[in-house]
């Protein structure tokens, strides 16, 4: 068989995408390795910036979207896609359980945790050095933690962790921060969160286990230990698409290159969501990029682009 529009990915913008071409009377599958839907919000405690749905839990979410789009009847295959080959009239997805034929395509793989790539964080991953503050959170009851970051995400998890921990030091390489100011005013108030400011980590420590961290001061120049149990690394992240071939352009950072219309330089091929290159990402916009995708595709599908 093949389909109006196969789409990798089942975060928000995946299912949105989902949902709008069944709602446009398009062919509809969705391919992803991942059985939970959701992408990462699906590992986020609340989502409290979702118009009309104030302080819903991330997973809850997810499943809400999959829901809608099960009801209207979108196709879900589980499958690691490697590539995306040109056939002419239309495109080959080829996965780990087969080709997958379609005349169009949305990539909405969306993005994955950055690596700071210091001494001891990958030795100590899983054993104090943690990706995900909602996830891992409730196991530093009590104990002494670090955030490294200065978004949206950074403060959120500062915020999340002083339910659990003892102290929390939040450490920024730059002099103010760049998430939203109603987070910066709640970790100003919070008794146990400790910012640190101009600092950067150079090295986890310990053996077995996260002991403490080495941090240099960028101004002073003057480099220290903090003895805790715990790193939660929040520094931004990266296109999810390492492991795909036959890609479109590509900005500096691996983003795909995609304006509000999520077409990209290959025709036939639409980016949407956390993948593509834009201002910002939220759950939000990679919605609305899903439903732009499906309507860039009936455009194209009826000769219009």
């Amino acid at each position: 068989m093949q389909y109006d529009v196969v789409i990798i990915g089942n975060g928000p913008a995946g299912l949105t995408a989902g949902i709008y071409g069944k709602r446009a009377g398009l062919s509809t599958v969705i391919v992803s390795d991942n059985p939970m839907s959701g992408g990462q919000i699906a590992t986020t405690y609340e989502v409290d910036n979702y118009p009309g749905l104030p302080e819903i839990g991330g997973m809850e979410l997810g499943d809400k979207f999959e829901e809608h789009a099960k009801k209207l009847g979108v196709e879900f295959c589980q499958g690691l896609v490697s590539a995306i080959e040109d056939a002419g009239d239309h495109k080959v997805l080829v996965t780990d359980q087969g080709n997958i034929e379609a005349k169009t395509v949305v990539i909405a793989t969306g993005a994955k945790h950055r690596k700071l790539g210091i001494p001891g964080e990958k030795e100590l991953t899983g054993m104090g050095v943690s990706y995900c503050a909602t996830c891992d959170g409730a196991f530093f009851r009590n104990k002494e933690v670090a955030v490294v970051g200065g978004g949206d995400v950074a403060l959120e998890d500062a915020i999340f962790l002083a339910r659990f921990a003892s102290k929390v030091y939040l450490i920024h390489r730059r002099d103010e921060f760049r998430g939203a100011v109603v987070l910066q005013d709640q970790v100003r108030a919070n008794d146990k969160i400790e910012v640190i400011y101009d600092t950067v980590v150079d090295e986890v420590l310990g053996k077995f286990s996260v002991e403490g961290i080495r941090i240099t001061n960028k101004k002073s120049g003057e480099s220290r230990e903090l003895p805790l149990q715990g790193v939660f690394m929040a520094v931004g992240t990266q296109p999810n698409i390492d492991d795909i071939s036959g890609l479109p352009e590509q900005d500096a950072g691996g983003y795909l290159i995609a304006g509000e219309d999520c077409a990209t330089s290959i025709s036939g091929i639409y980016a949407a969501g956390d993948v593509r290159t834009k201002q910002l990402r939220q759950v939000i916009t990679a919605a609305s990029d899903g439903a732009n995708a499906i309507t860039s595709i009936e455009r194209y599908l009826n000769g219009q682009n």
